[in-house]
């Protein structure tokens, strides 16, 4: 039986909001920063309700304008400021270290892509001991803000022997769905990050409330 590349279900997991439980911290350092920019505080219902990228629209939802380059640049260096304080509370989702080892040893592949910038997605993942199951960990690599897709495609090209059509991506935001569909593989959307129910459901694939289901949603997608 085949166990790799184009005829095993492949899974592409989100980071933030997906594999690592950080909504509060997000939520935070979204508030945080708001402080030091006279904006108002979220709850994190009108957070996921309002969220959306690229972020530069999230803003203009909340300013009633979109930032101009300079402000855009100031509240996404006090977001990253105040995030990065405030991660170290995080822990991974509940229940995530057993489902990526027992996709592994069902002999399925798995990588990792996130919009967090590479060079600190790298040693975060490395410090929460789950580096080794993924074939790849690629992060965001030039400005943030901007939509995961063409990170998709780069993702799948250097994956080199994983069709797009063979893979799931299981991620929280509308964007992860946008990003699967860009390169022609499934989504199934999580909600215990950025957004809310109802948001995902808009995306037209599976929303699910554990990633537990979304993995055995991905069995039966592809395989």
């Amino acid at each position: 039986m085949e166990t790799t590349g184009k005829h095993r279900t492949h899974l592409v997991w989100d980071w933030n909001g997906t594999l690592l439980d950080d909504i509060d911290a997000v939520l935070g350092a979204t508030n945080a920063a708001f402080a030091e920019v006279d904006l108002a505080p979220l709850t994190l219902e009108q957070y996921r309700e309002t969220y959306c990228v690229p972020i530069p629209r999230f803003y203009e939802r909340l300013m009633g304008r979109l930032p101009t380059p300079a402000e855009w640049e100031r509240m996404d260096d006090l977001f990253h400021r105040h995030y990065t304080e405030q991660r170290v509370a995080c822990g991974l989702t509940a229940g995530v270290e057993e489902l990526l080892a027992r996709w592994s040893l069902g002999g399925r592949s798995q990588s990792l892509l996130s919009m967090y910038g590479h060079e600190h997605l790298v040693p975060v993942v490395r410090g929460y001991g789950i580096e080794r199951h993924f074939v790849r960990v690629d992060g965001r690599r030039g400005p943030s803000g901007g939509s995961k897709a063409q990170h998709m495609e780069r993702h799948f090209e250097v994956l080199g022997d994983v069709s797009p059509g063979s893979a799931v991506v299981i991620g929280d935001a509308l964007d992860d769905a946008v990003a699967a569909a860009h390169v022609g593989a499934r989504a199934v959307l999580y909600t215990g990050g950025s957004h809310s129910r109802g948001s995902l459901e808009a995306a037209g694939v599976p929303v699910v409330d554990t990633l537990a289901e979304a993995v055995a949603l991905a069995e039966l997608m592809t395989d």
